[in-house]
């Protein structure tokens, strides 16, 4: 089109004057800090402030609900960069890889989630994953508050974040928690929390729900994290799901800072399920939906791969964002089964029609223009 008719679509639609080859691209990329992208997270977060639309997010007064876990997205015993992970295969062989912590606020009664930027995982960070993603996630923590002094936030993660140190980290930057506990990393805590149980000192909550499943809740306020005497103070809640018949299909506990009682409890347990909205709708939909997460589009020396991955993880934010409030984009959006066809479409039409703008291309979507065929166009 370019050659042809000196227009595109990378100018017309998203302002692109010069179309660098992929080869410049990935050399001046490689170069650049992920730093620099992740501010552009920071940007969309203060408009969405400004906008109210961080509002339709708010679930519990303590603030909004911003989950953490870590995950990787790329693997290969023969491609790699100086900011690569490795490890040693069970058959000795090295492979390196590229790990993350990813945050991202979440509303349990929403679909979409709004990812954060994410703190990537190197080298320095330790020499087994528990450190590498512990340590990691203490630099998220201090980041989040940097970039949004005012931020009210929950964060909520799973047990590897439920340690005496990370809650201190947690706690000394302002923000409050909701994070897993189990039975395994906290020995001590569940003895506790056992001897109550025979004591009759829980407090407890059931309800029966559709098909008589029963759910029941079972906490305690202000009890000790661990046995250190300087162990911190927490509040406990555990969850159990039962069928009609009595057999358990989910138990899980958490521990918070948030104090629990019987009108909160159930509200402040679903906020906790959700920190599974993240590996659902977050990483399940960037892997296996059309975003080809795990794809390797260019892994460079130095920074190429963090780019991209972060480039890629906005356009996820901007397209969740725009389910939220656009409704033509929803309209389009709506008349496919799935995202990878929504974008097949989108990618195809690129190559053989010529757009004025974005809402052009998501209204030819909607439907054909009217007439769809001009009037003198032959019939069979």
């Amino acid at each position: 089109m370019q050659e042809q008719l000196q227009r595109n679509n990378l100018a017309m639609v998203f302002g692109v004057d010069k179309i660098p080859s992929d080869t410049q691209l990935r050399e001046i990329l490689d170069w650049q800090e992920p730093e620099g992208v992740g501010g552009v997270f920071r940007e969309v977060v203060r408009r969405l402030q400004r906008s109210k639309l961080l509002e339709r997010y708010r679930y519990l007064p303590q603030g909004l609900l911003i989950t953490m876990d870590g995950s990787e997205y790329f693997n290969s015993e023969k491609v790699h960069c100086r900011r690569c992970l490795k490890r040693t295969k069970s058959d000795g062989a090295i492979e390196y890889y590229h790990q993350f912590v990813q945050p991202a606020i979440i509303n349990p009664e929403l679909r979409q989630v709004l990812p954060l930027a994410p703190q990537f995982i190197h080298k320095q960070d330790g020499a087994t994953k528990q450190d590498c993603e512990t340590n990691a996630g203490k630099r998220l923590v201090a980041a989040l508050r940097s970039e949004h002094p005012q931020l009210k936030a929950v964060l909520v993660g799973d047990s590897l974040y439920s340690t005496q140190p990370f809650i201190a980290t947690i706690t000394a930057h302002r923000f409050s928690y909701l994070l897993v506990a189990k039975p395994d990393d906290h020995k001590h805590l569940f003895q506790d929390i056992e001897g109550m149980r025979r004591g009759g000192m829980l407090q407890r909550l059931e309800r029966i729900q559709a098909k008589g499943k029963r759910y029941v809740y079972e906490w305690v306020n202000q009890t000790a994290l661990g046995a250190q005497p300087d162990s911190p103070l927490v509040n406990f809640v555990q969850l159990t799901i039962s069928e009609a018949t009595g057999r358990v299909t989910y138990r899980c506990s958490w521990v918070s800072d948030i104090p629990i009682e019987v009108q909160t409890v159930e509200k402040l347990v679903r906020a906790a399920r959700g920190r599974w909205k993240i590996e659902n709708e977050g990483f399940n939909t960037l892997k296996n939906q059309g975003y080809h997460l795990e794809h390797n589009f260019g892994h460079g020396h130095r920074g190429l791969s963090e780019i991209l991955f972060l480039l890629n993880l906005l356009a996820f934010l901007v397209h969740q964002i725009q389910e939220l409030v656009d409704r033509l984009y929803q309209e389009a959006r709506g008349r496919f089964s799935s995202r990878a066809e929504f974008w097949n479409v989108i990618r195809g039409s690129f190559r053989v029609l010529l757009y004025d703008c974005w809402d052009e291309v998501l209204a030819r979507i909607t439907g054909p223009p009217t007439p769809a065929f001009p009037e003198n166009w032959p019939h069979p």
